[in-house]
Order: C-alpha cells, then sequence, then structure tokens
C-alpha cells in the first residue's frame, strides 16, 4: 500500500503507507502536537484493536524515512445517514507543515473511502484551528454545521 509522491526538487520523498510497530512513539508525539497527550503503549493498544477492521484505517506520512505525520479515518454509521467517512485526526509535524503532507494524506483517505463506497468525507476541526480551517477549505472541504460537543465520563 506504500505510495510515493513525487515532490517538488528540495522537498525530499513523501511515502504514505499503513503504520509499523517503530512508528508508535512518534505517532504519540505527534497526537501530543495535535493536543491528545498519547504514549507509544496507549497508540499501540489503539491501533491493535483497529487492526483489520476495515472500517478504519491510519496513514502514516513518512518524508525522507522519518514519520512527518498521520491521518486517522473510520467509516460512520447511523440510523439517519449513509454510511459516511470522518476523519478522526489529521496531524503533521509543525515543522514540515505546508509542503503537501497534509494534501497526500487527505487523498489517500479519500481514496480508501471511495473504494468503501463512501460518496463523502468530514472532519470536525476545533474552532481555535483557524489554520486547519483553511487548509481543509483550500482542499475543497465545505464548512457544514458549527455545533458544541458534550462529553460525559463513565
Amino acid at each position: 500500500m506504500p505510495q510515493t509522491q513525487r515532490r517538488p526538487r528540495g522537498e525530499g520523498r513523501l511515502v504514505i503507507r499503513t503504520p509499523k510497530a517503530a512508528d508508535h512513539a512518534r505517532l504519540a508525539e505527534l497526537a501530543g502536537q495535535l493536543s491528545y497527550p498519547s504514549t507509544a503503549r496507549q497508540i499501540a493498544a489503539r491501533l491493535r484493536a483497529l487492526h483489520g477492521r476495515p472500517d478504519f484505517a491510519v496513514f502514516v506520512a513518512e518524508l525522507d524515512g522519518q514519520v512527518a505525520g498521520w491521518l486517522g479515518a473510520y467509516i460512520f454509521r447511523a440510523v439517519e445517514l449513509d454510511p459516511a467517512a470522518k476523519i478522526s485526526g489529521l496531524v503533521v509535524e509543525a515543522g514540515v507543515r505546508s509542503r503537501g503532507i497534509g494534501q497526500a494524506l487527505l487523498a489517500a483517505a479519500e481514496a480508501w473511502a471511495r473504494r468503501r463506497g463512501c460518496a463523502v468525507i468530514s472532519v470536525n476541526c476545533n474552532v481555535k484551528r483557524r489554520r486547519a480551517h483553511g487548509f481543509y477549505l483550500r482542499n475543497s472541504y465545505a464548512w457544514t454545521k458549527t455545533q458544541k460537543v458534550f462529553r460525559k465520563p463513565l
């Protein structure tokens, strides 16, 4: 499944692939940049629980042999809606943003969703992530809803 992307000269070699066990610490570090502190052990356990499920995917962006970002996606199913893909998380290392890495991750997720029969892909994005809002708009995502999220510990 690894897909090498052609990059402009000097930009490095970008490969989009599935995660490896050796990536867990780096995925955890990047999750922290997304404001979701995690340990390598937690990432490993979460990926193990999702392994082999056709309704979930994780894509890793490797730039010049180093993990530079990741994206998680899943198929959302509901009584009131046809199945749709949702991006659960997308993060690119702060120092290499705006180099097409996020766009390559989106392309991988969108292709994955199409292969699973989804006509729509969506993402929730925190109101404080203004730069990310622009990123999604530039990549043909439309702002369709503003809502509040309520959570209760169990």
